[in-house]
């Protein structure tokens, strides 16, 4: 394709060129207004020299014809494969692609879009951004149009033609059916944070579309995959449910709503949010039973953490010490046996026995109440020393009823390195420990430990003979720990280097609270993009697969593999946005992908109304593929219809690439010279005449 073009390059000034233009543009008029003879010629004389100062040059480009791009955007979202719509996607596009092979000055270019799935950002069907971004390499006039294919549900709508961004008309075509019927749950008010249990309140709604009267909606209610409760609302209409926070860490609460006659997807009918659970401060009790060099090291951790309310006994006159001091004589603390071990004991979260004997303190009626305490629910922490072994055991009592051992009377006091079997190994109170090694624990030694008459539990930490050091034990609702050494002390005072004793207390001491992060047995689920990770903690062997159920109910099977000991994992790629069940054994878990509660599944009934405004700005068409055929693609010039009665419009860009640029001078060399010569002889001959 060639273009011819005139340019001017003179060589003078400007100014100095109009100023002769001028002068001579005035003598000519002066001569014409006069009529003098030969002033015409001299007109066309000068005409012809102006012509040549300026240098005209004739361009002749040479230019390749470009194909105008246009774009089709193919919504491949969760919404659009509902209700048959992803199989009119297809057959749309394939239609499209044939007119397009007949269209031989355009050009199809296909974006399909995807969730895009973020934590931060709610906006899944965002096909206007990904038609930008996939056009950046296209320029603007080389666009004559763009053809969208959606359910019309679209997040990133501009608000005029402008940010749109569309060089053309856009026509979209939108899949699903009219009068579609679908309901969803919507929170009203849903609180991030609630103290352990204390009542928190969520307030939801039951929004229908396309149904006729209203009628009475179940909705099952639960926390962490456990029902509890089951409401009957009315559609329209706030609804409230209260509920104690069950504990810390995350708590997931489910809503769902019964699936209705005729709806075009029941994912919409759940909906969810987590409320982080935050323990008040946690109430301990710490009895000493006499002073020794260990006691300042439970002291120290539990003052240390700022979640914690510490009451602390020390028992320094025992009752059978009688030396005639008066009582009012005496700066000491009377030991509130019956307020704290009757009245009190259930609003302790943990009651730790250090070194402690019966010496006639507490009452034997006493540890039968703090057994049913554990039973309970409650948690009880025995660090023991030689005193475990004698008499005056605290093994002796009711107490033993829930102890994981009994001491058989013998105490050894030799060095021996704390080791890790490999229960502890997989346990989450000694899994890891900072120093920890199979050949030569980095910690050091201690020099005494109890002996016992294994009963039940689990030990977590032995001596180099594989006798228990710390045992653990479930027992009801509650939980109980067994220290049978209590030169714990020797590593909080750096003898030897030391050891992990700071990490491996407050463990213990959080299993025994009952934090889920320290459970034995335990499934979680965790998404990080496309990402799903299924982590399964365990005690045992080879756990059960994994089941995944996603938002859509689609369903797959894993089998885990071990990270470490008692960690197992298992990891898939997901496409959908939405909560995900996974369920292995009797544990069950739940993940979100994406945001929480995404408009993607929020509203999925497929409408006109949302792009209507934007196509009218572009004079484009709006469509549905239910009842009609594709509309038939033209191409159209610029600023002609662009629709009509069962066609579309493309405008031909007519854009190009220039090849090549060739110059030819008007007026230099033999022509310039020829015609200057014309013009003044011209003058000449006819003032000779």
């Amino acid at each position: 394709m060639e273009n011819l073009n005139i340019t001017f390059a003179p060589e003078l000034p400007i100014w100095f060129l109009v100023c002769l233009i001028a002068a001579i543009t005035l003598l000519c008029l002066y001569g014409l207004v006069r009529q003098l003879r030969g002033s015409f010629i001299r007109s066309i004389a000068g005409a012809i020299l102006a012509l040549a100062l300026f240098n005209p040059s004739l361009l002749q480009e040479d230019r390749s014809p470009l194909k105008t791009i246009i774009p089709l955007v193919i919504d491949e979202t969760t919404s659009q494969r509902l209700n048959d719509r992803d199989s009119q996607t297809v057959d749309a596009t394939n239609d499209i692609r044939k007119q397009f092979e007949k269209l031989d000055n355009f050009e199809l270019r296909e974006i399909r879009v995807t969730d895009q799935i973020s934590q931060t950002s709610d906006v899944s069907s965002a096909l206007f951004s990904s038609l930008n971004k996939a056009m950046q390499d296209v320029p603007a006039d080389q666009m004559g149009g763009a053809i969208f294919i959606t359910d019309g549900q679209v997040h990133d709508i501009p608000e005029n033609e402008q940010q749109a961004k569309i060089n053309g008309p856009l026509h979209v075509i939108v899949t699903g059916k009219e009068n579609e019927r679908d309901r969803r749950i919507v929170l009203k008010n849903a609180p991030r944070f609630g103290v352990v249990g204390e009542s928190q309140e969520i307030v939801y709604e039951i929004e229908e579309t396309g149904f006729g009267n209203k009628s009475p909606v179940e909705v099952t209610i639960s926390i962490d995959g456990e029902i509890v409760a089951i409401d009957e609302v009315v559609a329209g209409e706030e609804t409230s449910f209260v509920f104690d926070v069950p504990h810390g860490g995350k708590n997931i609460i489910e809503l769902s709503a019964t699936v209705a006659e005729g709806e075009i997807s029941e994912i919409n009918n759940r909906t969810f949010t987590t409320l982080n659970g935050i323990r008040e401060n946690l109430r301990v009790l710490l009895v000493s039973g006499e002073p020794h060099a260990g006691e300042r090291t439970w002291r120290n951790l539990l003052k240390s953490d700022a979640s914690v309310d510490l009451v602390h006994f020390t028992i320094l006159r025992p009752p059978e010490k009688q030396d005639g001091t008066p009582i009012n004589q005496l700066s000491l603390i009377a030991f509130p046996t019956r307020e704290l071990f009757v009245q009190k004991i259930d609003e302790f979260d943990l009651i730790i026995f250090d070194r402690y004997k019966r010496r006639g303190v507490l009452p034997v009626l006493y540890f039968d109440n703090i057994a049913r305490y554990v039973r309970d629910g409650g948690a009880v922490l025995v660090a023991a020393g030689p005193e475990y072994a004698d008499n005056l055991s605290i093994g002796a009592t009711p107490l033993n009823s829930v102890l994981p051992a009994i001491a058989n009377g013998q105490v050894t006091e030799a060095p021996f390195r704390p080791q890790i079997p490999e229960t502890g190994q997989k346990h989450p109170v000694t899994r890891n420990l900072d120093g920890w090694n199979k050949d030569k624990p980095n910690w050091s030694r201690w020099f005494r430990s109890v002996g016992v008459d294994k009963l039940g539990g689990e030990s977590v930490m032995e001596n180099e003979n594989g006798e228990p050091i710390l045992m653990l034990q479930r027992h009801d609702e509650g939980r109980v720990a067994l220290f049978l050494s209590d030169h714990v002390w020797l590593w909080s005072r750096g003898f030897e280097g030391g050891g992990p004793h700071v990490q491996l207390l407050r463990r213990l001491a959080h299993w025994m609270m009952k934090e889920p992060e320290l459970e034995e047995e335990r499934l979680t689920a965790q998404a990080s993009g496309n990402a799903l990770t299924i982590t399964r903690q365990t005690l045992g062997e080879q756990p059960e697969d994994v089941d995944i159920t996603s938002p859509s109910g689609e369903s797959q099977t894993l089998s885990f593999t071990q990270i470490e000991p008692g960690i197992w994992e298992a990891e898939t790629q997901v496409d959908e946005i939405g909560l995900y069940r996974t369920a292995s054994g009797e544990f069950s878990a739940l993940a979100q992908v994406g945001p929480a509660n995404p408009r993607e599944l929020a509203a999925v009934v497929s409408t006109t109304q949302l792009l209507k405004p934007i196509v009218e700005a572009t004079s484009g068409s709006i469509q549905r593929i239910e009842g009609n055929e594709i509309p038939r693609l033209i191409q159209i010039s610029q600023n002609a219809t662009a629709s009509g009665r069962g066609w579309a419009g493309l405008v031909n860009s007519n854009a190009s690439v220039l090849n090549g640029v060739f110059r030819i001078p008007l007026f230099t060399g033999l022509i310039g010279l020829a015609l200057l010569l014309l013009g003044f002889a011209s003058m000449w001959f006819r003032e000779g005449r």
